[in-house]
């Protein structure tokens, strides 16, 4: 009845389960983290561990409590539990309330008192609350991250580069002492670990700036690569980012190997989502590059606070309030979460609880309901993020096309600032690029040991796939759509598991696909493709609004000669509205294959030296046509001499061309313009 102490015990509650289940799920980490460090040192290279907790808290409480006769016969473990049981022993509410009605006729409570003052305890709480601890501290302590590592290793192998002043130690009789650490500590460890002494190296916040673990020319173990493992990457994605800088670094000989340690607990993402959004926040204001912040470590669709995420979220609830969901119904939900979703009348509220709110209680389930609900929403927000960079419009920020070569074509000034003197400027680009191939010597060794992969060549073109399995997506109707990946030696693209089957591919054996996929790497290895673009560069954001909102990714350009070009690219069927807007006269001329690219947009494109005719992709008859539309009566004959065909439809007289000669036909119509 008193909301406001309601609200606090809540959120204590809250806070408490949110540090305990963090910890639990990096202690869950730790004997694959153990296996993969012990794997990395057998072939001859070193480990570095980024955390950012310490225990360091925990253990000075448990100390403080020792009697003199325990500290001198050590046995300590620090564990994530002691959270939870500090929690219960401070905040668990015990205290009995008194219902009484206000002076606005409300009932309120407040903390009973006895006659001397005192508060009255409930003793039925208390009895609670002490099986509660005592059941806790009967489990077997699960052992902080650092002295996991150093358990295992030894000290004579982990440096540990940490703001703690003391850590706990085992001797050579096996019993535990107290160790100091001095502020000299954190120097003798780096140069332990730099010279080779230590092969690992765990640090957290406090030897997350300032030091140097990379692979430097100068030190004794420059030919070690470094293996990065990001075991807790905190709530601070500066922080986070200063720690990746320590193992990567200018003078290097050669650049580290970073691993990011999760589980298969979906959960976790409720850690994973705020890093992935505050990396997102930095990498906007790092050089406006997205690539600075996140190092391309995390998918927008970790970001779980994001635009998609929250959309995705609201159809859940409409979807569960539907029943349409097969993880969880309303009513258990409820139950098990404490969230409030329907009115007295079973009406879905129109305030939901926020994405945050939602996580947090999604995070004390039983890891089973966790993962089928998590199953059901990524697939919401997946479906979201794909149509989004389908469309052009998931903003990615800085985005990079890397050049053999870039000839400049024409360059335009459309808007010059009258106080700073900065321009807007429109360029034309012929780009070379050699396209990226995958060999197939990484293709397999990054799915050789996968079992339900396929094999596929396309009889009708002759081209080979790997098709692998991917995520799912969600339906509007909450149901699981199955995706499948197709990997070629240029690229990769999803599609549905129903489409396959109304494609060319078939199933060849790993032999053949071989051969094939080698002869296309050969081919792609010679290739080198020509793109003409128009960038949208210099002094964009005052003119922001006026450029076209189809595609607002920005991209870097850049060649092997050291050119190097950031805007946005114009897509050719928003050229002609780019310079309206601008007050212009169109000045670019387009090939014919760009103006083919441009009339699959919505209004068409103007087709040049045609007294104002469009070219318009349309359906008619149920296939597509490009079609000449607002073209001059006098010009039809001479539009059909160079292969146009003319339909009557509906008392008009329509002209197309051949979707098969559509290049052909605009080459011929563009040289010969009719005077």
């Amino acid at each position: 009845m008193n909301a406001q102490a309601k609200g606090s015990a809540l959120s204590r509650f809250e806070s408490a389960k949110q540090r305990f289940f963090s910890q639990v799920l990096i202690s869950m980490k730790m004997p694959t983290v153990v296996r993969a460090i012990e794997d990395e040192l057998a072939t001859g290279h070193v480990a570095v561990v980024q955390l950012t907790s310490t225990a360091e808290a925990i253990l000075g409480r448990r100390l403080a409590d020792l009697s003199p006769e325990e500290r001198a016969n050590l046995s300590i473990d620090v564990s994530p539990l002691d959270t939870l049981i500090d929690y219960l022993r401070t905040a668990f509410p015990t205290r009995q309330m008194r219902a009484f009605r206000a002076t606005d006729g409300s009932m309120r409570s407040e903390p009973m008192l006895d006659d001397e003052g005192n508060g009255v305890l409930c003793q039925e709480a208390v009895d609670a609350r002490d099986e509660l601890i005592e059941r806790l501290c009967s489990i077997p302590p699960v052992p902080a991250a650092l002295d996991f590592l150093l358990a295992h290793f030894g000290t004579d192998m982990v440096a540990e580069v940490t703001g703690r002043t003391r850590r706990i130690v085992v001797d050579g009789q096996g019993r535990q002492k107290v160790e100091r650490r001095t502020s000299s500590s954190n120097i003798a460890e780096t140069d332990n670990f730099m010279s080779g002494r230590k092969p690992i190296l765990v640090f957290s916040e406090a030897g997350g700036t300032g030091r140097s673990y990379h692979a430097d020319l100068g030190c004794p173990t420059a030919h070690k690569r470094r293996i990065h493992f990001l075991l807790e990457p905190g709530w601070r994605a500066d922080i986070a980012i200063q720690g990746l800088g320590r193992t990567h670094r200018t003078y290097q000989s050669m650049p580290p190997v970073f691993r990011p340690v999760t589980t298969n607990c979906k959960g976790e993402r409720r850690f994973i989502s705020t890093i992935a959004r505050r990396l997102d926040m930095l990498g906007a204001l790092t050089r406006g590059q997205r690539q600075t912040g996140g190092q391309n470590l995390f998918d927008p669709a970790d970001n779980l606070e994001s635009c998609y995420a929250r959309e995705a979220l609201t159809q859940w609830y409409h979807l569960l309030h539907a029943g349409k969901l097969a993880s969880v119904s309303l009513e258990k939900l409820q139950i098990i979460t404490g969230l409030k979703l329907v009115d007295e009348h079973g009406t879905l509220l129109d305030k939901l609880p926020p994405i945050q709110r939602w996580l947090n209680r999604i995070l004390a389930l039983r890891i089973a309901t966790q993962n089928a609900i998590f199953e059901e929403y990524m697939g919401l927000i997946q479906a979201r993020v794909d149509a989004a960079r389908e469309a052009g419009t998931l903003d990615l920020g800085v985005e990079a096309i890397r050049a053999e070569h870039i000839v400049p074509i024409s360059e335009r000034v459309l808007k010059k600032d009258p106080v700073s003197g900065a321009e807007t400027r429109l360029l034309r680009l012929e780009l070379h690029l050699k396209p990226h191939v995958t060999g197939w010597a990484r293709l397999d060794r990054i799915w050789g040991g996968t079992t339900d992969v396929q094999y596929l060549r396309n009889n009708r073109s002759g081209r080979v796939a790997l098709c692998v399995p991917s995520w799912s997506i969600t339906d509007d109707e909450g149901r699981p759509v199955k995706m499948l990946e197709f990997v070629r030696p240029t690229g990769s693209k999803r599609i549905q598991l129903a489409e396959l089957w109304q494609t060319f591919w078939k199933e060849i054996d790993r032999d053949s696909f071989k051969a094939f996929w080698d002869v296309e790497v050969s081919e792609a290895l010679e290739k080198v493709d020509i793109h003409t673009i128009s960038v949208a560069t210099g002094l964009l954001l005052p003119v922001w609004n006026k450029l076209p909102q189809d595609d607002v990714r920005v991209w870097r350009i850049d060649d092997a000669a050291g050119t190097s070009i950031l805007g946005r690219i114009v897509m050719p069927a928003a050229l002609e509205k780019l310079e309206t807007a601008f007050g212009l006269e169109s000045s670019i001329k387009l090939t014919p294959a760009e103006l083919i690219e441009a009339a699959r947009g919505g209004d068409g494109t103007l087709i040049p030296g045609l007294h104002g005719a469009r070219l318009v992709s349309t359906m008619v008859n149920s296939s597509r046509r490009f079609e000449v539309r607002d073209f001059q009566p006098q010009d039809r004959e001479w539009l059909k001499a160079r292969g146009a065909f003319s339909e009557v439809i509906q008392y008009k007289t329509r002209l197309f061309l051949p979707a098969e000669k559509a290049d052909e036909i605009l080459a011929a119509i563009i040289d010969q313009r009719p005077q």
